[in-house]
């Protein structure tokens, strides 16, 4: 059965569930950082702060990416690229501009920076799993012909949900990095392993979309992916293995 995109409607404006869900999570991924914002040693008055700047410029972030991903289509139609309801937001975009205000705002509150993005990501993990329902309204972000038990029906077709395969994955990887939060070894930790493990599964689901933005005969996505997966494997490895010899001098000095 195909699901009704619309949930309901307000003096003939239609309210849908792709906003809806994209709201709620949201709202959690605020909760989830004022909540664990004092193991950190900031403010949770602060990130409610933080959170309501960073998260409509990462919005905006999200469908300018797509937008201009997509030029041949929205060129010379205003309405066409402000009209987010009915989809076409890209998470890389939203992702880049996010991190990078929350670098400035870390800046001009004088917190530290790689701390922040600690704390933030397993609640960005939250909200995407939450997110990528409004993919499966929407009837997008799908893949490519299966016969597998969990298949969805698209248009007579019988398909691989892949914005399922990416919302377990990224509930997964919330819980996953809320544990080791709090047994992190050094700061900037947490951000770089949600780099790896997004981008790791990222990469090999969208071999299965159908509807990939692509740069010339590549997907966008993967190549991001590729991107932010090596550089950030690099760092992790550099800055464990500077807090291993930062401990290792902290235990003969003691």
């Amino acid at each position: 059965m195909t699901p009704d995109p619309i949930a309901f409607s307000i003096a003939g404006f239609d309210i849908r569930w792709y906003g809806i869900l994209i709201a709620t999570g949201m709202m959690l991924a605020m909760l989830v950082i004022y909540k664990r914002a004092p193991r950190h040693g900031i403010d949770p008055d602060k990130m409610i702060d933080l959170c309501l700047i960073t998260i409509p410029v990462a919005v905006v972030g999200t469908r300018l990416y797509y937008v201009f991903s997509n030029w041949d289509y929205y060129q010379g139609d205003f309405m066409k690229i402000i009209d987010m309801r009915a989809g076409g937001l890209a998470i890389h975009g939203g992702l880049i501009t996010g991190v990078l205000t929350a670098l400035i705002l870390a800046r001009i509150w004088h917190i530290r920076p790689l701390n922040l993005l600690d704390l933030g990501m397993p609640a960005v993990a939250l909200a995407q799993s939450i997110g990528r329902w409004g993919n499966y309204f929407n009837q997008e972000a799908y893949g490519t012909p299966t016969d597998l038990p969990w298949a969805i029906d698209i248009d007579g077709t019988m398909v691989h949900p892949t914005f399922l395969y990416e919302s377990i994955w990224c509930f997964m990887l919330f819980l996953l990095l809320s544990y080791l939060d709090r047994h992190r070894r050094f700061e900037g930790q947490i951000f770089l392993l949600y780099g790896i493990l997004y981008s790791f599964e990222r990469f090999f689901v969208e071999w299965l979309r159908t509807d990939s933005l692509m740069i010339g005969p590549f997907k966008t996505a993967q190549l991001v992916s590729c991107i932010i997966f090596v550089t950030f494997s690099a760092a992790y490895w550099l800055m464990k293995r500077k807090a291993g010899r930062n401990a290792d001098l902290h235990f003969h000095i003691k």
